[in-house]
């Protein structure tokens, strides 16, 4: 309360003040007139002309203000002041000319002529000056103002955009920026002046300009430019030493008019990787999920936390989100009650690996759309426990999707990866039959399943961007497996964004594929963020080279070449067409693969292997698997694990038509 007093004081003590001035000005703009016409000879106005103006300065002084108040030259922020504001004040001049010539003819009181231009121009003068004073100080003593430490300042791009944050850097108290030069592609431009900045020449002079003039930061003000033509420039700009780099983020911006100084951020990492962002039909993905029971298995993870958002800002019905991890599946369960108050949200923990807990999820709720991003996702770890990949991935989709089938869930979206394709490691090779198991149940269920399938997602947990960072923030090293390993990439947003996209246009049986553009060298993702913090790769922070792990390929691939390419209405989104495979067999090796992998036996890769034939065991392996078999022979040498029971009888659990058209 007192800080808004205060404020209010000030507001109200500036004003006062910009009255007082102007009472001021308005009287000396009166005499002025007066003292100009006569040669600036006192002695020489004539006495009645002196009365006259001495009769008339109350009067005129209130209607003065009247008009003044009128045209808000006491409400404008005057330190953004602009051509309107200008404007204003000329046409307020104007009236006040125009009701000084009035009030002399209607009184009949004496006056020369040039007497009321005198006093206009006299008048308009005086109130520029006690308007635009103050960024007249700031432009004559502006390093003053700022303090002692500037930053040397190079513009990137001479449109609009660049005039506006120039605008705004000279009235920001916020930064100390020193613009030193501009520089824009356009050779008409080379050569002029912006505000008094020159336009220095074309990105191929970046780097010599920024030695020339010290450039300690650089602000890209290109907004409608391409994702790729920025990344061009930001490659460039990331060879000026010990530069911050800052970025503006997108052209609407410019439409709203709202290009302020605190609208440029820090490049990052998403800003290199030179592709156009995904746009996805949110109106589509709205009708779809409004007023519909949507459950959400791993709710609580990186992918899972984003659809749960993206869900519950269309219309959702009833959001269910169903994690094994509570500390996550709380943090989204706050921010959606918190932004979502009225939003029918259930929270439930169990495992996708516990049958009789799904079902009585799904016997209770009745979810009409299952998104499936409950997983084990990291490639080393499941490589040291590959058991434990087959019975959350493999097994916890075959359940979750054997629930879906049976209490008649409309669509069951699976969250894939591109390590499914080809796969050399476990993660990838059960990921591999979870899209199988999905394209089995879609043959034979009147529920519509489908997969989704994007490669490595910026800012997740465990992902390679906070691996960095943190690195980079403790000194270095940085780590990475190979200098050629390379990736495709993309956001949450968009990943969780093209999920939604295949619920909505899915017809059942399709592997959705985002085209993720070119893929990124690992290495250079590392460079370039060592670079974006402030740092010389390999000078201030070392990339070191670790090889690669376990199952680690050093190029990932969407689609395998039997799938073949299918257009969508979305140009960047593509449907693969599922392979063809002997669906009796695949369920005769998943029972035996359950088996084994319950029972924690070594016999569980060999199977993943007939399953998924490009999953090899490597020789160190089989040995490493055949000595543990020994030791636990020759320790326990009656050890004889009883086996589980096959996982849940396939054709015992849904005894409905095997053709899906008579399904329906």
């Amino acid at each position: 309360m007192k800080k808004w007093i205060r404020k209010w004081d000030l507001s109200v003590i500036y004003k006062v003040f910009l009255v007082l001035l102007d009472i001021v000005f308005i009287n000396i703009s009166s005499f002025l007139a007066l003292w100009i016409r006569f040669n600036m000879y006192l002695a020489d106005i004539p006495i009645e002309y002196y009365t006259s103006v001495k009769e008339l300065v109350i009067p005129n002084t209130i209607a003065t203000l009247i008009v003044f108040a009128i045209f808000k030259l006491y409400t404008s922020l005057w330190r953004y002041a602009s051509i309107k504001e200008l404007v204003n004040i000329i046409e307020a001049c104007a009236v006040c000319m125009l009701l000084n010539v009035l009030g002399y003819y209607l009184t009949y009181r004496p006056i020369y002529r040039s007497y009321f231009v005198l006093y206009g121009a006299a008048l308009f003068l005086l109130t520029c000056l006690s308007r635009f004073s103050y960024r007249l100080i700031r432009l004559l003593y502006r390093s003053n103002l700022h303090g002692a430490h500037m930053r040397n300042t190079m513009i990137i791009g001479a449109g609009e955009a660049c005039n506006v944050v120039m605008k705004e850097l000279e009235l920001s108290t916020k930064l100390d920026s020193k613009l030193c030069c501009i520089i824009d592609d356009n050779p008409r431009k080379h050569g002029t002046y912006i505000h008094g900045v020159k336009v220095v020449g074309g990105r191929d002079s970046i780097l010599e300009n920024a030695q020339k003039y010290g450039i300690t930061e650089i602000i890209i003000a290109i907004p409608s430019a391409s994702k790729a033509e920025q990344r061009k420039i930001l490659e460039i700009c990331q060879k000026v030493p010990n530069c911050d780099l800052k970025i503006l983020p997108g052209v609407y911006q410019l439409v709203n008019g709202d290009v302020t100084v605190s609208k440029l951020r820090h490049v990052e990492i998403e800003d290199l990787l030179g592709r156009e962002p995904v746009q996805i039909t949110t109106e589509k993905i709205g009708r779809y999920v409004s007023d519909k029971v949507v459950l959400v298995t791993g709710g609580g993870g990186s992918i899972g936390s984003e659809l749960c958002r993206q869900i519950a800002a269309n219309g959702v019905r009833q959001l269910i989100i169903f994690d094994i991890y509570e500390n996550n599946a709380y943090e989204i369960q706050q921010e959606l009650r918190a932004k979502y108050p009225y939003l029918d949200l259930v929270v439930l923990i169990g495992s996708v690996r516990n049958g009789r807990k799904l079902n009585s999820v799904f016997a209770e709720y009745r979810p009409d759309i299952v998104y499936h991003a409950a997983a084990h996702k990291h490639v080393p770890l499941m490589e040291d426990s590959p058991n434990e990949a087959i019975k959350n991935n493999v097994f916890g989709t075959y359940k979750v999707a054997l629930a879906a089938d049976r209490f008649g869930t409309q669509k069951f979206v699976l969250i894939s990866t591109d390590k499914a394709v080809n796969p050399t490691n476990i993660m990838g090779a059960s990921k591999r039959m979870c899209e199988m198991i999905i394209q089995m149940f879609n043959n034979h269920s009147k529920t519509e399943f489908v997969a989704v399938r994007f490669g490595n997602v910026l800012g997740s947990n465990g992902s390679v961007i906070p691996l960095f960072k943190k690195q980079i923030e403790a000194g270095g090293p940085v780590t990475v497996t190979h200098p050629d390993i390379i990736r495709y990439f993309m956001t949450i947003p968009e990943a969780v964004s093209l999920v939604l996209q295949a619920g909505a246009s899915a017809k059942g049986g399709e592997i959705f594929v985002l085209d993720m553009g070119q893929p990124v060298k690992i290495a250079d993702l590392a460079r370039n963020l060592i670079q974006l913090s402030g740092f010389v790769p390999d000078r201030d922070i070392e990339i070191k080279y670790t090889g690669l792990r376990p199952g680690e390929k050093l190029y990932e691939e969407l689609l395998m070449d039997e799938e073949g390419l299918q257009e969508t209405e979305n140009e960047l989104i593509h449907i693969g067409k599922p392979i063809e495979f002997d669906e009796d067999e695949f369920v005769r090796d998943l029972e035996d693969l359950y088996r084994e992998a319950y029972a924690e036996t070594k016999e569980m890769k060999q199977i993943v292997h007939k399953i998924v034939p490009t999953y090899h065991l490597r020789e160190a392996d089989i040995e490493r698997d055949k000595k543990i078999q020994e030791s636990l022979h020759d320790e326990f040498p009656d050890h004889n694990p009883e086996l589980p029971s096959a996982f849940l009888d396939h054709t015992a659990a849904y005894n409905g038509p095997k053709d899906k058209e008579a399904a329906k």
